[in-house]
């Protein structure tokens, strides 16, 4: 959190600066096209939220028109997408992980046929002997 000398040499510094005609055109047109909100624009050149909205009214092709621009937050519509992409992604890992589990059943399968052995049932009837209580792998007990 700012301390309020912080606070205060932002206030200072902030009246001392001009930006030009160009900057605040360029800056209203990203705010239009949602590249940047408002309260980025303040962070990133601390500046008020009312200047910002001065130059919007200024020289916003949208105000001017009579359009109303609706405002999503950004961060909303960003985390949405990572949401959206990290399902995607998931889902394929999950498709993956079931090719393999299918392909594996298979091969069990085929090796039963091919050496007349119950895999499956080899494997889950028996633990080796380290897996088991240790009381019953101690000798003398």
């Amino acid at each position: 959190m700012a301390t309020p000398e912080k606070l205060k040499q932002a206030k200072r510094d902030r009246h001392n600066r001009y930006f030009s005609d160009d900057f605040k055109k360029q800056k209203v047109r990203d705010l239009e096209k949602n590249l940047v909100s408002i309260s980025e624009l303040c962070q990133e050149y601390q500046l008020s939220r009312t200047s910002v909205y001065n130059w919007l009214y200024k020289y916003s092709k949208m105000i001017k028109k009579g359009e109303r621009q609706i405002v999503e937050r950004k961060s909303d519509t960003r985390k949405m997408q990572e949401l959206r992409e990290r399902i995607k992604e998931l889902e394929r890992v999950v498709g993956q992980k079931q090719l393999q589990i299918e392909f594996q059943q298979k091969v069990i399968e085929l090796a039963e046929q091919t050496y007349d052995v119950d895999i499956k049932k080899k494997l889950s009837s028996k633990l080796s002997c380290g897996s088991g209580p240790t009381d019953q792998n101690t000798p003398g007990k």
